[in-house]
């Protein structure tokens, strides 16, 4: 078998990242680094499911007819993704869509941005937004509370397990650690015996367990309330202080996080184009999202198992999902000695709800600041509501995690499926991992009146 050294490396730092056990006697576990490329290949192949003639039809459907010298152009840029499997040409699952959104953004931003200032969410979240300024004029508090009860499934599919074995379940679970975040009330679990994680672990979870039987789905449910707030810290209100770059903090926030929080030579490169030598953190990050904005489009995903640094690809393809935009914006800022942190979930507005990532940026004197640094700007004459998210974040979100390739509670025995984040959930049994494509979820979310 050929390897690829680069996806060798990969492996190596997920191990490393992700802290797999060790196999005891009784359980198998992939434990092999060629065993676990063989699952990155896998997934890889599932990311990957169109032939030429299928994509082709897509592109139609979406764009029109491109001409062969066009696609060509569209391949060389990278803008219309695809890999070599098996010797055959396969395009990503999203690659029609995502060479809609690039085109629109490079050739037809403006209209892209008026049906995007159009959008009933959009002009929802700007209305909500100002009333959280309104409502931090004189502290940056969280605010504007939002009461809610969500109902988690997962269903793994029928037969993905042999009748009779255990399966095991981790499903998310808000974080009560967080000050904009609070009132957590646990209401169900099923089936059987739970286990809540606590808020010290890094991604919050609630575990379960349940046996497979022939022919049915192994079904997996949670319900719990919580209640949400926002906050904005204003720009001109944020009185800096020098960092304690002794500190425990610091260090630990302005640190690589190998493989996709990396200082390499075009992250460096590019931080000290963008943000030049400015001692100001608050600037800096205003820098950094201004450039985000101009440049990298919002764009659908690998899964992030299957790819080797994020930072390198957004910067090489200018583009990126909120997760990929994120690692980049925290590479860039822990490299320029700014701390920040990861933090991800949900995004619950109504009619809106979705995975999501963003981060918090630490100031001396100020504390944890928000960025959502791919809800990009606002569409608004008022500077303030316009850079809402550079400093500021509503009230529509469910925390889970407070970091990346945290140890799951208990602990997870295969390489997981998403070893980076924690959203959708992590399923497994005594034979392996449960890739996403063998299993389902929905969240059911109910807001208080």
């Amino acid at each position: 078998m050929k390897i690829n050294p680069i996806y060798l490396s990969l492996v190596l730092l997920m191990a490393i990242a992700t802290g797999c056990k060790q196999p005891s006697e009784k359980t198998a576990i992939i434990s092999d680094p060629f065993d676990t490329l063989a699952l990155i290949e896998e997934r890889t192949a599932i990311d990957f499911p169109y032939t030429e003639k299928q994509i082709d039809r897509q592109l139609r459907k979406r764009i029109g007819r491109l001409s062969a010298e066009e696609k060509t152009e569209m391949e060389r840029r990278n803008w219309l993704e695809y890999k070599i499997i098996d010797g055959e040409k396969r395009y990503f699952s999203r690659a029609a869509r995502n060479l809609q959104l690039i085109r629109d953004f490079h050739f037809n931003r403006a209209a892209s941005d008026s049906m995007q200032a159009s959008n009933p969410e959009i002009i929802h979240r700007k209305s909500h937004t100002r009333l959280i300024m309104n409502a931090s004029q004189t502290e940056a508090l969280p605010v504007l509370p939002v009461s809610m009860t969500i109902n988690y499934t997962l269903k793994v599919l029928p037969d993905a397990v042999p009748p009779g074995e255990t399966v095991r379940c981790w499903l998310p679970y808000p974080r009560e650690d967080h000050p904009r975040q609070g009132n957590v009330k646990f209401i169900s679990a099923s089936p059987g015996d739970y286990f809540i994680a606590p808020d010290s672990a890094v991604h919050r979870t609630v575990y379960l367990e349940a046996k497979a039987e022939k022919g049915k789905p192994v079904m997996f449910k949670t319900s719990f309330s919580l209640e949400t707030r926002g906050q904005y810290f204003d720009p001109e209100r944020i009185a800096f202080q020098p960092y304690d770059t002794s500190s425990a903090l610091y260090k630990k926030h302005t640190s690589e996080q190998l493989p996709h929080i990396c200082f390499t030579d075009n992250v460096r490169k590019l931080a000290d184009s963008i943000a030049g030598d400015g001692e100001n953190p608050v600037e800096t990050c205003r820098k950094l999202y201004l450039w985000f904005s101009n440049n990298i489009p919002w764009a659908g995903a690998q899964e992030y198992s299957i790819q080797t640094t994020i930072p390198e690809y957004v910067i090489q393809n200018r583009r990126g999902d909120c997760g990929m935009q994120t690692f980049l914006l925290m590479s860039m800022l822990r490299y320029k000695g700014i701390p920040v942190r990861w933090q991800s979930g949900w995004k619950v507005p109504p009619d809106g709800k979705n995975l999501h990532d963003w981060c918090e940026v630490y100031i001396e004197g100020a504390g944890w600041i928000p960025v959502d640094i791919s809800y990009g700007l606002q569409y608004s004459e008022d500077r303030k509501l316009k850079e809402f998210y550079i400093s500021g974040i509503d009230s529509y979100r469910l925390i889970i995690n407070n970091g990346v390739s945290g140890r799951l509670w208990p602990e997870k025995t295969f390489f997981r499926s998403e070893p980076y984040d924690f959203q959708r959930g992590e399923v497994e049994w005594k034979g392996g991992n449960l890739y996403f494509d063998k299993w389902d979820y929905e969240m059911e979310i109910i807001y208080d009146k």
